[in-house]
């Protein structure tokens, strides 16, 4: 079985976001993408003990009315980092208005896909007026079987948490002094009503337990499991460019 070290993670994720800073945004700030789940508290939190807290700015980018907003509040004002509300609501309403008028009935997976890629335009409008640097999110797990938004919370300028299953992220959010308000909330996408976990059909101990020991008792859970991965996996490659030089 696998040992995670939450302490020296911890510290070499701090020392490797400074560095990342130092060589690519000196003086700059973080800008982080808040939900109040584990994986937006946590980069905040780190970046908030690499920079200092002055350096992060937290986005709270609600569609709507969002039940748990409150959660993402007390977490700026936990770590005490700046922070602005940009709801994204009548954004998200106007650009499936244009597309009914365009004749184009807007799928599920785009009313589920599209805020997201909004919120991470909001993302790097706030990052342009503020000279930052954005944050992703996504950690090892969520990627393994594509549960992120390509061109959404799959991007960003620097990713503290893409190489950390679900578990690890916890442990390190413990190890970074942050209360189980913001480690332990259940992840969900806020749209369907049902967890992550209940969406993909396993838990993330299960996936986790996959990725670093390589072990899955459940045949069918296994199979679900690579399958995602082998469909997902264009949103962890470069795009595939054309070479005229034929090399």
């Amino acid at each position: 079985m696998s040992i995670f070290d939450a302490e020296r993670t911890r510290d070499r994720a701090v020392a490797w976001i400074r560095d990342y800073f130092r060589e690519a945004g000196a003086g700059c700030p973080a800008v982080v993408g808040i939900s109040g789940g584990k994986d937006s508290s946590v980069t905040a939190a780190l970046c908030a003990a690499a920079l200092g807290a002055e350096r992060v700015v937290g986005v709270l980018a609600p569609q709507g009315r969002q039940w748990d907003l409150d959660v993402s509040r007390a977490l700026v004002a936990f770590l005490g980092i700046r922070h602005c509300l940009v709801n994204i609501g009548n954004t998200a309403d106007a650009l499936f208005a244009s597309l009914a008028e365009a004749g184009v009935e807007p799928s599920r997976q785009a009313k589920v896909n599209s805020p997201a890629r909004i919120r991470m335009a909001v993302l790097y409008a706030v990052s342009a007026g503020t000279g930052g640097r954005v944050a992703n999110t996504c950690n090892l797990s969520e990627d393994r079987v594509g549960y992120s938004t390509k061109f959404g919370d799959s991007a960003g300028d620097f990713g503290p948490l893409a190489l950390l299953t679900a578990t690890e992220v916890r442990a390190l959010g413990r190890a970074l002094g942050l209360p189980a308000t913001f480690v332990d909330k259940t992840p969900e996408d806020g749209l369907s009503g049902l967890s992550d976990e209940e969406n993909l059909g396993f838990t993330y101990a299960v996936l986790d337990r996959y990725i670093r020991d390589g072990v899955c008792e459940d045949a069918v859970v296994k199979e679900k499991i690579d399958r995602l991965q082998a469909a997902n996996l264009h949103k962890l490659r470069p795009m595939p460019v054309f070479d005229p030089a034929g090399r």
